[in-house]
């Protein structure tokens, strides 16, 4: 089936490709000609791709011609397609080549040209090599040869056939174009939704896109395909047993009865057994005594691949939707003896229980209990997304509806704790139509937390406690606790963190030290402490935990909260450790809401340290995974530091993209509106708002209680709001505000805090007209920073400096510390304050290299500061708060501009700034 018309409706999930191919396309309009291969799996979408970006080109000419495989072995067959000649054509490549140049430049004369051939895979090599010849004549022609091919082998030449020494040259020549060739990816999930969506007008849940989408390889054509294929209501199943499309499966059934009979017997149990099935393992479940001629037979096929390794070969089916046609092919009472034999011939225990599901088509109470107990051995080593598929196979198989109830409760919280939040959400429905109970309400107020809402949680988890039996049942109160542990955490409650976090521990029920709900209650422990403001117990407790730490994944919670503390407490290359060490999910199964927080404090200590770059990076891998499990709890946190980033170094679009990813409303956790409101104050402040600063962090200082936020060291918000305060003239509510921050600061003795509200105050005194008390302010603020590795806190408090001494007419003291400012932000690529310092050093009379401008030579050095800011549509206001200066000023220094420059207006100042250098001045 060709999908093409829906693919070409609109383009899913190639933004990248795109731009890829758009780029090219440019460069060679803007005369730079060159070759391109557009290449991927059959159906992956390259021929849409192609179509969507020429779609968008309307002044290009386009030339299109397409290879076929019964003319691999007609020489020059395609260029003679392109030069539309008959017998009588050149038979030479050189000469074709020649021809195909001349040609092509007259062409491109009117219209920039597009050369595209599509199955190029099936193009004579003497066509492309004058194709390639044609190109590497030209110099500054706006032509480009887009070449689009499979990448597959067997996808060319068939299974069965040896590839002719036609195919084989045109493949080698292929491949040499690799290094710079357009690969048109799987569909993401969401790509695939988006595909469901616009091709049969389906609404697929995240979870459903997902495993549509593993099975499909992402494949445009084979989503399609199934989705047009199989009845609705498939979707709204968990995991369906998914068939290949119809064509697959026919083609599939059509290579395996060209296979021998050992050689089929093998790919069914290799089928059976899933990837990487050892040899031996495949041979006796398929009862093949002499298994090589078959694994050689199978392969040949296009069935079967081999990995040898010494002492050992593993097979695979060679892709997903092989292995459900050849399942699709046998009968069910094969596949079941299949899996029989399978489990009986393995020791791993959850491969044994596995196969004994899949053999099982009614309920089993006494399978459902080996898969239940088989989960809590996976619960007491935090390995969460294990649990939660064991639990839900376990529900399926419970005929008793109580006990299939309960297994399918347990298995969404452990869903919850994987952090697939998605398909737990997909469940919720379910569990609200089940009877009210303690579980469903501690299940449901989980799912509540995760998704950022207090309120319904509140309410799920106080149910919860009220209709808890404490005594009879220790274990499910040990969980509410732990429960209330997130939900404190998510409040930023300390104090009750830590209440709830040592209930936990005392109401443990028989399990005790390795009750999961007891392990997390305690890998958050130090947190609260430290939160509620006793860092000393906080270290001390994970100390003691560090001695007695469980194996499996629950380091990974230890490790998490370890390294948050460490970067509060002003040690952040311990934190960067310990933080890395709680980031990986695949050794140990880690779990994805861990890792999700540990990224998101990973990225604010690689800031702190100055690794920007590094930050980015991790920002993005947490960001591209939060869009798949989408925990609403951690996502202001993790797209904070990519915000703060982007805007210091300029990128105002990358920036705002990053503070809406970002945003967080009043009535959702303080652990999402705290990092929430920061982001958006800190690009206000890299842009000179001081207006706007204030209002971003307006709803932390409302707060009805800010004693956990103002904790020195998590949140570094009470300086930036300060610092506004006094940009803004507003010298008294900064003078209330600093007290009770610079006191506790104090009574913690938090070095970078008091560092920070020490600018603060510098900047406050200075503006009251007490320049030495200002300085000594400063100083103090960096002496403090000086033995602490925080490279943007240091030029932060330098820059303030600089700007204090220069407004007080200090200029050469002045001129100093703000070229150290400039020097560390060159450093760490903060281009919108290495500007910012520009623009100071050049109106304290300190010349910075930068692009003349007629006339400014006129001007004097404040002059020139006002005179940019203005050109580039800063307002009045703006002007003034970014030169530290008054609003009268800036009106005065704008007379004077337009005095002795001619000019009467902003525009014409605008304009001015844009003539080059070598403009005549009036």
């Amino acid at each position: 089936m060709d999908d093409r018309p829906e693919q070409q409706r609109r383009l899913v999930g190639r933004v990248g490709e795109c731009a890829a191919l758009t780029r090219t396309i440019d460069a060679a309009h803007a005369g730079r000609p060159s070759l391109v291969l557009v290449e991927g799996a059959a159906g992956i979408g390259k021929t849409a791709l192609v179509d969507h970006v020429l779609g968008s080109r309307e002044a290009c000419a386009v030339l299109r011609v397409a290879g076929v495989s019964w003319e691999t072995d007609l020489p020059l067959g395609v260029a003679r397609q392109l030069l539309r000649a008959d017998d009588d054509a050149p038979r030479s490549v050189l000469e074709t080549g020649r021809l195909l140049h001349r040609r092509w430049a007259a062409r491109q004369e009117h219209a920039p040209l597009l050369v595209v051939v599509d199955d190029a895979h099936w193009a004579d090599v003497e066509s492309l090599r004058a194709l390639r010849s044609a190109v590497r004549r030209m110099a500054d022609e706006r032509v480009l040869v887009v070449l689009v091919a499979r990448d597959e082998m067997h996808e060319v030449t068939g299974p069965h056939e040896e590839p002719s020494p036609s195919v084989l040259r045109t493949l080698e020549f292929l491949d040499g174009c690799r290094d710079d060739a357009v690969r048109p990816g799987p569909l993401s999930p969401e790509g695939v939704r988006t595909l469901a969506h616009d091709t049969c007008g389906l609404t697929l849940a995240l979870p459903a896109a997902r495993h549509l989408g593993r099975h499909t390889g992402g494949n445009p054509r084979h989503t399609v395909q199934l989705l047009r294929e199989l009845p609705r209501e498939t979707w709204q199943d968990w995991r369906p047993e998914l068939p290949a499309p119809a064509r697959h499966t026919s083609v599939v059934r059509h290579r395996l009865a060209g296979c021998g009979e050992a050689a089929r017997l093998l790919v069914q149990a290799c089928a059976v057994l899933g990837d990487d099935a050892a040899l031996s393992e495949a041979a006796v479940l398929a009862g093949v005594t002499d298994p090589l001629p078959a694994v050689d037979e199978a392969r040949t096929a296009g069935l079967l691949t081999a990995t040898v390794d010494p002492g050992r070969m593993l097979l695979s089916v060679t892709h997903p939707l092989v292995r459900a046609a050849v399942l699709t092919t046998m009968g069910l009472t094969r596949r079941a003896e299949l899996h029989r034999g399978a489990a009986a011939g393995t020791e791993d225990r959850g491969r044994q229980l596995a196969h004994q599901v899949a053999a099982t088509t009614t309920s089993d109470e006494t399978l459902a209990g080996e898969l239940d107990r088989f989960a809590g051995e996976h619960a007491r080593a935090g390995q969460w997304s294990a649990v939660a598929d064991l639990l839900v196979r376990a529900s399926r198989l419970s005929p008793d509806r109580a006990a299939r109830e309960d297994r399918l409760l347990r298995a969404v919280d452990a869903m919850v704790a994987a952090g697939d939040v998605p398909q737990a959400a997909v469940f919720a429905g379910e569990l609200e139509s089940f009877p009210a109970g303690t579980l469903r309400e501690v299940v449901l107020g989980y799912l509540a937390i995760m998704r950022g809402r207090p309120s319904e949680a509140e309410a799920f988890l106080t149910r919860a406690w009220d209709q808890c039996d404490r005594r009879l049942h220790p274990e499910l109160t040990a969980r509410i606790c732990q429960r209330r542990v997130l939900h404190a955490l998510g409040r930023w409650d300390g104090d009750a963190l830590v209440a709830w976090a040592r209930r936990a521990v005392e109401l443990a029920g028989p399990d005790g030290p390795d009750d999961p709900s007891v392990i997390e209650s305690e890998a958050v422990l130090g947190l609260g402490l430290a939160v509620s403001g006793r860092p000393e117990e906080a270290v001390a407790a994970y100390e003691a935990a560090a001695a007695q730490l469980p194996g499996g994944a629950q380091p990974q919670r230890f490790q998490l909260g370890r390294g948050w503390i460490d970067l509060a407490l002003d040690v952040p290359e311990a934190a960067r450790r310990r933080l890395e060490a709680a980031v990986p999910t695949g050794y140990r199964r880690g779990s994805t809401r861990i890792s999700l927080w540990a990224q998101g404090w990973l990225a604010r200590t690689q800031f702190a340290l100055g690794a920007w770059t590094e930050a980015l990076e991790t920002v993005e891998r947490a960001a591209a995974r939060l869009a798949e499990v989408r925990i609403e709890l951690v996502r202001p946190l993790v797209h904070w530091t990519a915000a703060e980033i982007h805007a210091l170094r300029g990128d105002w679009e990358a920036a705002e993209r990053h503070l809406n990813a970002g945003a967080a409303a009043p009535h959702q956790y303080e652990v999402m509106l705290v990092p929430a409101c920061l982001a958006r104050a800190q690009v206000a402040e890299a842009r000179g708002e001081y207006d706007r600063v204030v209002e971003a962090l307006a709803p932390l200082a409302q707060l009805p209680s800010r004693r956990s936020v103002d904790e020195p060291g998590f949140w570094p918000w009470q300086g930036v709001y300060a610092n506004a305060l006094v940009m803004t003239g507003r010298l008294d509510e900064a003078e209330a505000f600093l007290v009770p921050c610079e006191e506790l600061a104090a009574r913690r003795g938090h070095r970078s805090t008091l560092a920070r509200l020490g600018l603060a105050r510098g900047r406050l005194t200075g503006a009251r007209g007490d320049i030495d008390t200002a300085r000594t302010q400063f100083e103090r603020a960096l002496t403090r920073l000086e033995p602490l590795p925080l490279p943007y806190d240091r030029a932060r408090v330098n820059f303030s400096y600089g700007q204090t001494l220069r407004r007080a007419g200090k200029r050469r003291e002045a001129g100093t510390v703000l070229a150290n400012a400039r020097d560390t932000y060159v450093t760490l690529g903060a281009r919108t304050y290495v500007e910012r310092c520009d623009r100071e050093l050049q109106a304290g009379g300190v010349h910075t290299a930068a692009r003349a401008t007629p006339g400014m030579s006129r001007l004097t050095a404040q002059e020139q500061a006002v005179a940019r800011l203005v050109a580039t549509g800063a307002t009045n206001k703006q002007a003034a708060l970014e030169l530290y200066i008054s609003v009268k000023t800036v009106q005065y220094h704008l007379t004077h501009i337009y005095s002795k420059l001619g000019i009467r207006s902003r525009s014409e100042l605008a304009a001015r700034f844009k003539e080059p250098s070598g403009t005549s001045t009036p």
